[in-house]
């Protein structure tokens, strides 16, 4: 990305979305008011946050791509989380700089994407779309990137095995692109991502097409970035996935935030739908009967060796639960909750 640093004038300081985790309803879109003296009030520096956005609107015609979107992308991984034309790609491209904003503000490690050369040097960009010369070999493909970031001859292969290497590709380096699989696809672009070892590493749909163990794979590159000290933010529709890599998360449908922030610290601000636990014990009944006086319990039912428990307070019941085991000496074998994880939260904001 391009890195000119310019900031924002006449002293107007825009407004992220809040540091907890934001619920975020259509209601809430009022973009005529995001003008410097509406945001005027808020404390704010961009330079605090990997990725800022204010009222950010991309419309393509009459089809609305990004709808006031309002974001604070903090360090380490961030997954970037909705289902296929939500918006995901649109906001990486305006991140990028490769679009421009129809309306709002943007801000990407301190500074304005849109024609900023010096801040490009300092992101890396791994498109969702494949485009290779078929007859160049990795090495060559993520050499010319290098080459294109100013590096010298000597600098670009040195970098560019240094990067492959990274992603474990360099028994297969020299092989012509056009016979790579799509996993090995996915990591030679993850490879010249990084070749010019950026602050911002930003992957669009890494994971799609890949087969499981080369996702797998992936997700350990992923996690490596982060160890690096690099910041990431990925994109995905496959959200259990993403869910093993970060718990910080944005959610988006339709173009519009949804929420953001903790995934757990989400799924507690839906205390509208009873979270659901399943406790395996050979006693259900008996352990029910000892949980149906809490008053966060909102159902109760039996299957086999099964105890099914609805609450509106998850945190509470699960500090309550191994004082009423230790109280009783109910035998119970496993704990587990459909709802604590990421689908069960996208359908709960999406569904209602």
């Amino acid at each position: 990305m391009a890195a000119g640093s310019r900031q924002p004038t006449n002293g107007a300081q825009p407004a992220p979305a809040q540091p907890g985790p934001t619920i975020v309803t259509p209601q809430l879109a009022q973009v005529a008011q995001y003008s410097p003296q509406a945001v005027s009030q808020y404390r704010f520096d961009p330079g605090d946050w990997v990725v800022a956005s204010w009222g950010l609107s991309k419309w393509y015609g009459m089809v609305l791509g990004l709808n006031n979107f309002t974001i604070g992308v903090r360090r380490g991984i961030t997954g970037l989380l909705g289902p296929n034309g939500a918006g995901k790609s649109t906001f990486m491209k305006l991140v990028t700089g490769q679009l421009k904003a129809s309306q709002g503000r943007l801000w990407v490690l301190g500074q304005e994407p849109r024609n900023n050369t010096r801040l490009k040097a300092r992101v890396g960009y791994c498109p969702e779309q494949d485009s290779f010369y078929p007859w160049m070999t990795g090495l060559q493909f993520v050499e010319y990137l290098a080459r294109l970031n100013g590096m010298s001859v000597q600098q670009a292969n040195a970098s560019a095995r240094k990067a492959i290497a990274a992603v474990d590709m360099t028994s297969d380096m020299n092989r012509s692109l056009g016979g790579y699989s799509k996993g090995m696809r996915q990591r030679i672009k993850i490879a010249q991502s990084i070749v010019h070892e950026p602050e911002l590493v930003i992957l669009d749909e890494p994971l799609g097409g890949t087969d499981p163990l080369a996702r797998i794979r992936i997700m350990e590159v992923i996690s490596d970035l982060e160890k690096a000290g690099r910041q990431v933010l990925i994109s995905s529709h496959v959200l259990h996935e993403v869910e093993r890599m970060t718990e910080n998360i944005v959610l988006i449908h339709k173009g519009m935030l949804l929420a953001q922030g903790n995934l757990h610290d989400i799924r507690d601000l839906i205390d509208r739908h009873p979270h659901t636990i399943m406790i395996q014990t050979p006693e259900p009944r008996k352990l029910a009967a000892q949980l149906e006086a809490l008053e966060y319990v909102a159902s109760l039912d039996f299957l086999p060796a099964q105890l099914i428990v609805r609450t509106t307070a998850p945190e509470a019941f699960y500090r309550e639960l191994p004082r009423v085991i230790a109280r009783t000496g109910i035998l119970y074998t496993g704990l587990s909750s459909p709802d604590d994880n990421l689908n069960a939260v996208f359908k709960y904001l999406t569904e209602g």
